[in-house]
This record gives structure tokens, sequence and C-alpha cells, in this order.
């Protein structure tokens, strides 16, 4: 569980430079089948906290483009 903790205390950007970091040493090659494995496991990690974060930005945006301006009237774009 600790290790949900850890994903849940990452912020976007964090996560996204392990993410990229990851992504660059499998691209590099050189590591046996089980750190390939490890690596491929975090990185899917990773991505899932990164779309979690994009997720709530998009909600969030969303909420506030659905308020209604300061006339009163939502707007329609």
């Amino acid at each position: 569980m600790a290790a949900k903790t850890e994903e849940a205390a990452l912020g976007y950007e964090q996560a996204r430079d392990e993410l990229i970091e990851v992504v660059r040493r499998l691209e590099a090659g050189g590591t046996t089948l089980e750190e390939s494995l490890a690596l491929w496991e975090r990185g899917e990690e990773l991505a899932k906290v990164c779309r979690h974060w994009l997720e709530g930005a998009r909600a969030r945006l969303d909420a506030a483009l659905a308020k209604p301006d300061e006339d009163g009237a939502a707007d329609g774009g």
C-alpha cells in the first residue's frame, strides 16, 4: 500500500519527468528482461498518475468554463 501513497504524493511534473526517464531507459535497451518488465510496470503506474492529474485539470477547467461570467450569463464561446 506504500506504493499507492507514494504515487498519490507525486505531482504531475515529477511523475512526467520520471516517466520520460523510464521510457528513455527502455528505448536505450541493455536491460535484462526482469529490469525491462519492472521499468514497464513503473511506467504504467506513472502514466496512470499523469492521467489522473490531467483528468483533474480538465474537470477544473470544465467547471470554471461552465460558471456564469460576471454578467450572470454563461459564456457561449
